[in-house]
């Protein structure tokens, strides 16, 4: 798959054997459903050009230029035909040739072409039958930079060790989210500290943590991101050239004669533990993994990968085709085995997602019986039964994980459904009383996100059609009588009697089964309403993405996918709003102009300043930094040459304000028509603005993502695209497009049904 001048060292390992053999079927299959499924992105293959025909029939010969036939015999060819034109995919790029793609598109190309879901599954019980792969890429051993850090006023003298450990904590921001939060940074401090003093050793003069200045190293760190901001374009070549080198090497593996990207093939560097949330360890010190650590997995039949770090050697070997994982290996924080597997587009991970939304959607058809199930016991005498069935209301109409015991030394005290406390409800928050049946629950859920709802459980939401919602409520405060704070809600359960209880309702059914029919279920039911709404058909493509967004965000609002607004989203929004009161200001501006035209007036009217001149002077400063990075050879230079760039892209960024604040304006004094034309241009421009501010702002604390990666079926989505002619590539990004390509040939009419449950 490499290039043609590439030499065999650089192609990726296993790509110089035969590729193993598939069922003439299957490969039949394969390569009549690559044809007829043509992708429209840049790597789309090329359909020949028909040629015309004269009027016996014949093949109508292509004309060339002489100039053309002269090159071609100068290369010692001679041809009458005229190259191919490229043809336009529907992004409006010409599609590529094999021969003009790099070698990272032609193994992307090789890997498109290959529909698992066509081809033989491998014997029952395994994963696959032949797999090869290069073992995991290690981090570059620390270099040393000598800047001492200071302890008690006076510097101190470090080995390489203690050094890389004190330039941990020097690179975190001491205004940032762990050491700039009050509650965190005393945790972070002490684990760090801790650990660093074993390093240190017993005996060393550093005790003190108050003692320690690391400034010395964090100005020395930040002064390293100036000099690396005056890269050249050369240097920028030559570390892309040497990443993919990497993942030329580390990056692919060979399974059952087909090429399958490797998901996490850069081992983790060393550094400072973060965690998250107000995670117990935070602070503590990722130790560097060597590769005697790392238990490699591949067949019997391929050849062991060489280490790649010199004077080590892999820790163990192992051929086992009933897993997935290609390496792993524990880490020192929590402890825990870590695996290096196939990426998210793998035929793994494919098969994997399938039938996780085929037995999501098993749900329609037994829903109605688990639901009654659950009814029926939310008034049983056996307490456990009752618990059982609360819970399992719970994680169906709340869409609450179903939580399990931690211990909060080792991990961040984060809860579910099963392991709420008492402290997590608040009965009647608002303190009105009489007959009110609202509890507010707050905790911390998955990944530290705070799940914070009021929760009126006598509304109609929870209470028509048989919701039972009051009695789900009345069982809430029988559980938490007579009980501490800090004691569980659901004392007689645990998600093992929970899942248990599932699986003999449904076969395979688990908890968290419920999430992801609720979140598929919920975006169907969204996206039909709107489609059923009037006027849908005369919506735009861009607003019928605005709707499907709408929709994805009442899913993520179900599962409680939320995501801390971060500093830039919110300068973000702030320079968009100021954008659009300049356009709003921009045509009030217009409609005065207008009057005064209509009035026979037009002295005085304003038009454009010259934007030429400061465009120019940040075109001429951009060349000069440009000149002063290429010429730079000291660390004075590269940070002079980067000031200069700051500089030059202010410089840029101010040509760019000039001619935003006045695109209103013209050259010269405008006509009635020319004002009246640009007063309706500034009505679209400031009504879509609004909308993208609008979608923007709701969505700033919602995590849209999430739900299309995990929970919604992807095939809702693509026959959504299908019926209402919008481009699948404004709803997927190319990584989602690549990772459910299973999805991508249902048809318009798909739904989320029962009946795909059969596919299993």
């Amino acid at each position: 798959m490499a290039d043609d001048s590439s030499s065999d060292d650089d192609l990726p390992l296993g790509q110089l054997k035969k590729p193993a053999a598939v069922s003439s079927s299957a490969a039949a299959a394969s390569k009549k459903r690559a044809i007829k499924e043509e992708s429209s992105d840049d790597d789309a293959p090329i359909k020949p050009k028909k040629k015309a025909k004269t009027s016996n029939g014949k093949a109508k010969p292509d004309k060339v230029t002489s100039s053309a036939k002269v090159k071609k015999e100068k290369n010692g060819k001679s041809s009458d035909k005229k190259p191919a034109a490229k043809k336009p995919t529907n992004n409006g790029k010409a599609a590529k040739s094999l021969k003009q793609m790099d070698k990272a598109e032609k193994i992307s190309h090789a890997m498109q072409a290959y529909l698992w879901w066509n081809a033989d599954n491998p014997p029952a019980g395994c994963q696959w039958v032949k797999m090869e792969h290069a073992g995991v890429s290690f981090p570059e051993a620390y270099t040393p930079h000598g800047v001492k850090m200071l302890y008690d006023g006076q510097p101190v003298d470090l080995t390489p060790i203690e050094e890389e450990a004190a330039t941990f904590f020097a690179a975190m921001d001491p205004d940032g989210m762990h050491l700039g939060n009050p509650k965190t940074a005393p945790i972070f401090i002490k684990n760090f500290f801790a650990d660093f003093r074993a390093i240190l050793g017993k005996y060393h003069i550093i005790k003190d943590f108050k003692k320690c200045d690391f400034e010395p190293i964090r100005r020395y760190l930040n002064e390293q991101k100036i000099i690396r901001k005056a890269i050249t374009d050369e240097e920028r070549k030559m570390n892309k050239d040497s990443k993919n080198e990497t993942m030329f090497k580390f990056g692919y593996s060979l399974v059952d004669g087909h090429i399958e990207k490797v998901g996490n093939y850069n081992m983790e560097p060393p550094g400072a533990f973060r965690g998250r949330g107000e995670h117990p360890k935070m602070g503590k010190l990722k130790q560097r993994v060597e590769p005697e650590q790392v238990m490699i997995n591949l067949s019997e039949c391929a050849p062991v990968p060489r280490c790649s770090v010199p004077g080590h050697a892999w820790g163990d070997l192992r051929h086992d085709p009933t897993v997935q994982w290609l390496c792993q290996w524990k880490e020192n924080i929590n402890n825990q085995v870590k695996y290096m597997q196939l990426a998210a587009q793998s035929s793994f991970k494919g098969k994997s997602d399938r039938s996780k939304y085929n037995k999501a959607a098993k749900l329609c058809g037994n829903i109605d019986k688990i639901r009654a199930d659950y009814k029926k016991n939310l008034k049983s005498k056996s307490m456990e039964a009752r618990q059982i069935a609360t819970a399992m209301w719970v994680i169906d109409r709340l869409a609450l994980r179903v939580g399990g015991e931690k211990d909060t030394d080792e991990e961040a005290d984060t809860v579910g459904c099963c392991s709420l406390r008492v402290e997590h409800l608040k009965f009647d928050p608002n303190g009105e009383g009489a007959d009110n049946k609202e509890i507010e629950l707050e905790f911390l859920g998955k990944d530290s996100m705070l799940f914070k709802q009021t929760i009126d459980f006598g509304s109609a939401l929870y209470t028509e059609n048989h919701g039972m919602g009051e009695q789900v409520y009345e069982n809430f405060k029988l559980f938490c009588k007579k009980k501490k704070q800090s004691d569980d809600v659901f004392s007689d359960l645990t998600p093992s009697v929970l899942n248990a209880h599932l699986k003999g309702i449904m076969e395979g059914l688990t908890a968290k089964v419920f999430r992801t029919y609720n979140a598929s279920k919920t975006l169907q039911e969204e996206l039909l309403k709107t489609e059923k709404a009037a006027g849908w058909a005369r919506l735009t493509a861009a607003e019928k993405v605005t709707e499907y967004n709408n929709a994805n965000r009442e899913v993520a609002i179900l599962c409680n996918h939320q995501r801390s607004v971060s500093k830039a989203q919110e300068t973000q929004l702030e320079s968009l709003g100021g954008k659009l009161q300049t356009l709003k200001d921009q045509k009030k501006t217009l409609k005065k102009m207008l009057k005064r035209l209509n009035e026979g007036n037009d002295k005085g009217l304003p038009t454009k300043k010259d934007e030429a001149k400061a465009v120019e002077k940040a075109n001429k400063a951009l060349e000069k930094a440009k000149e002063m990075k290429e010429k730079a050879k000291t660390n004075e230079e590269k940070i002079a040459a980067t000031e200069m760039d700051e500089k030059a892209k202010a410089l840029k960024k101010e040509a760019g304000e000039l001619k935003f604040n006045q695109a209103h304006l013209w050259e010269k004094v405008p006509s009635k028509d020319q004002v009246s034309k640009k007063i309706s241009n500034w009505t679209e421009k400031i009504a879509k603005m609004e909308m993208n501010i609008k979608h923007k702002d709701d969505n700033k604390e919602v995590s849209l993502g999430t739900s299309k990666l995990n929970y919604m079926d992807p095939r809702i989505s693509v026959a959504w695209c299908k019926r209402n002619e919008v481009p699948i590539e404004k709803i997927f990004s190319k990584t989602m497009r690549d990772k459910f390509n299973w999805a991508m040939a249902v048809p318009s009419d798909w739904e989320f049904n029962e009946s795909i449950a059969k596919q299993g």
